[in-house]
């Protein structure tokens, strides 16, 4: 907590502050993006700053969190409206989120299948056996995840060889 109000005085994480904290660890990329999604995801109570309470849950999730906490996690990350289920458009905007967090080289690393924003999206969204307009509930999302592994590797920030080297 020492540490925490060292960095952050008034005890609250601006987005701005927690998007600048994503640029350190990604510098030659664009990760604000993401970063926003992140933030967002971790704004429990939606005003617009993080509090230390806030801050160690989202540490403590992203760390060490069980499989189901971070599933529920990852649910509230894609779920960009907050409105209970997500969107093809919704798993779209994070995916090109990510994808601005690798660089343009790692992305040629990537399977032919999903080495686009688009391509990566559809193949997520084609593994929840959704139609285009349908949408995905947290326990469909949750369910679909747990019956295919691969499907958790695609909605994560999925590193080429390349990256995981680094």
């Amino acid at each position: 907590y020492q540490t925490f109000l060292r960095e952050c005085p008034s005890g609250r994480i601006s987005k701005q502050q927690f998007e600048a904290i994503y640029v350190k660890f990604f510098p030659d990329a664009d990760p604000k993006a993401y970063a926003r999604h992140v933030f967002r995801s971790f704004d429990s109570n939606s005003d617009g700053m993080l509090d230390f309470k806030e801050y160690i849950m989202a540490l403590h999730l992203t760390s060490s969190g069980r499989t189901i906490q971070k599933l529920e996690w990852a649910f509230n990350l894609y779920d960009v409206d907050h409105n209970g289920s997500i969107t093809k458009k919704e798993i779209q905007e994070i995916v090109e989120s990510i994808f601005n967090m690798i660089s343009k080289e790692d992305q040629k690393n990537l399977p032919d299948d999903e080495n686009t924003p688009e391509k990566r999206a559809d193949k997520i969204w084609d593994s929840f056996g959704k139609k285009e307009n349908d949408k995905l509930t947290e326990e469909q999302f949750i369910q679909g995840v747990m019956d295919n592994k691969n499907i958790l590797r695609l909605v994560q920030f999925g590193q080429p060889q390349k990256v995981q080297e680094r």
